[in-house]
């Protein structure tokens, strides 16, 4: 068994925006690029030009979600979505992972509240990959020891990179800006302020683990103007409307309307 550190003041975490995630999978790419030029030994890949078959520290996971049925007298019909949802391992503050570990090689840092693992004392049981209710390591079967996500220790900590580039690859990565960093033990901070802004969830808190990243729920969309909506799935359809619709206007005007014929002539 390895023991916990106490509670640390500063708890460096990512804030992931559910309504803003397209599922690029770029956040993908660029933590498997990093961690596997950098930080210990290569992520895996058993069949590197053929299926993605090898060790992630980062994955995206997308789900139907349909309507709440009791909302259905309160607001327009509405059809399913699909939300995109990134995982990877949340630094919890009472990380199972950690105290189930019998050498000693999974780890909470007491300086910032990052969980690590020291591949060189992992002997790849995977018993703290069974202990985690997240599903966030994974053991690489090649180099025999667990990965996960570091949240890019090397990164944001290395002064010879321009500032802009000290956070971790999947936040300077992401084309939606879905993704924010920074210490979440500030409540000045501005990760902090926009989850307390959005009503920032833990990933199921009743596993007692307290995770230190926390999720921005998708929020209600806005059906003014929307066309009425068939099928089995809402993608695109509500912002497809004609951009004049709502002004009344014969033809459409000004920047939506230059965008309108402009995509008319593609």
């Amino acid at each position: 068994m390895t023991a916990l550190p106490p509670p640390s003041q500063k708890k460096l975490g990512l804030v992931i925006d559910l309504d803003t995630c397209v599922g690029c999978h770029a956040c993908v790419i660029a933590c498997k690029g990093w961690n596997t030029q950098n930080y210990g030994a290569p992520l895996s890949d058993r069949n590197a030009y053929g299926d993605s078959e090898g060790t992630f520290l980062n994955r995206i996971h997308a789900y139907e979600v349909q309507p709440d049925p009791t909302l259905a007298e309160a607001v327009p019909p509405r059809l399913a979505q699909t939300v995109h949802f990134p995982k990877s391992c949340l630094h919890c503050e009472d990380a199972p992972c950690v105290t189930v570990c019998p050498t000693g090689a999974s780890y909470k840092r007491a300086e910032d509240g990052i969980v690590l693992v020291n591949e060189d004392a992992c002997m790849g049981c995977g018993l703290c990959a069974w202990a985690c209710p997240y599903g966030a390591r994974e053991v690489d079967e090649l180099a025999g020891v667990m990965k996960k996500c570091t949240l890019c220790v090397d990164r944001i900590y290395n002064e010879t990179l321009e500032e802009v580039d000290r956070v971790p690859a999947c936040v300077r990565t992401c084309p939606a800006g879905a993704r924010h960093f920074g210490d979440l033990g500030d409540a000045e901070s501005d990760v902090s302020k926009l989850v307390a802004a959005r009503g920032g969830v833990d990933l199921m808190p009743e596993q007692g683990t307290r995770p230190v990243n926390k999720y921005l729920p998708p929020r209600p969309k806005d059906t003014l103007g929307a066309p009425v909506m068939e099928g089995d799935e809402d993608v695109l359809a509500p912002f497809l409307a004609p951009v004049y619709a709502e002004t009344g206007d014969a033809e459409p005007a000004g920047f939506l309307g230059w965008l309108d014929r402009a995509l008319e002539r593609i």
